[in-house]
């Protein structure tokens, strides 16, 4: 599986942005996705999961209420919704997926990644 993760970009505080992750290689189906990010310094650490389905998903306590993640498998696509954006989501953002069918939230947990997309959010 091959990730292509794209949409960072500058952004205001309170402003908005949207990430894609593209998938080729195999179809989804069956794997779990998520998104990952790591701010100058700091460990990559969970942002947000969705099950192949797109029923259930989970999010880190410090994006709930303002990202919101959603997949479309006949695309073979994973979006991150991010509104009201603050400086401290500054990172680059990486999108992972795992071959099963539920959500993980540490980086080992995901075998396959993108190869990140930076993210600034300006005061």
């Amino acid at each position: 599986v091959q990730l292509q993760a794209s949409g960072g970009g500058l952004a205001q505080a309170g402003g908005s942005l949207r990430l894609s992750c593209a998938a080729s290689g195999r179809n989804l189906r069956g794997y779990t996705v998520g998104w990952f990010r790591r701010a100058p310094g700091e460990e990559r650490e969970f942002v947000a999961a969705i099950e192949w389905t797109g029923g259930t998903t989970n999010y880190a306590d410090s994006v709930k209420g303002r990202f919101t993640i959603s997949r479309d498998n006949a695309k073979n696509t994973m979006y991150l919704q991010m509104n009201s954006l603050k400086p401290e989501d500054t990172a680059v953002y990486y999108c992972a997926s795992r071959s099963v069918p539920f959500m993980g939230v540490a980086p080992i947990e995901y075998g396959y990644w993108g190869q990140g997309t930076l993210v600034t959010v300006s005061s």
